[in-house]
């Protein structure tokens, strides 16, 4: 073969490799709203960062289709600067329930270093929400002579 028919040959090939690349990008399936919110609470469940915030508020919202949102409003402070966000939980109804939720309380959630507006309260595999108000160990209070508790082996 001559030099002319590689070039064509080769030309030929590119142009089949381009149109075949182009025809699977026209024809893939792309991501639905809903796998790409999961992709990203998945993504920060394992490599957020943890800090602690405060449950605001947990309020229904209007939807596609006539379906209520069910969303919880939080906050937390990073590096001085305090962030106001919220978080859809309606498809997360078999980790929360959203009228469980107490309001006023701590949570911890979790944020995305670079981009700390992104953050999560909950994901399929992590719960940032807390049961209630730690419960501190109450002590019986010694007598105030009492010098046992000080010198065991004394009696």
């Amino acid at each position: 073969m001559t030099r002319i028919a590689w070039e064509i040959a080769a030309g030929t090939v590119a142009i089949a490799g381009i149109g075949a690349a182009g025809l699977w990008l026209a024809m893939r399936k792309r991501p639905t709203p809903e796998e790409l919110e999961r992709q990203r609470r998945e993504s920060l469940a394992q490599s957020g960062r943890i800090v602690d915030g405060m449950l605001l508020d947990v309020y229904e919202v209007d939807g596609e289709n006539d379906c209520k949102l069910s969303m919880i409003l939080f906050s937390y402070r990073i590096g001085g600067v305090d962030y106001e966000c919220s978080q859809d939980v309606t498809s997360l109804t078999d980790v929360v329930d959203p009228s469980q939720v107490q309001l006023g309380l701590p949570c911890s959630v979790r944020y995305q270093p670079g981009n700390p507006q992104n953050s999560i309260v909950v994901a399929e595999h992590w719960t940032g929400l807390r049961a209630g108000m730690p419960v501190l160990p109450s002590f019986r209070h010694p007598e105030p002579n009492d010098m046992s508790k000080l010198h065991p082996d004394q009696s």
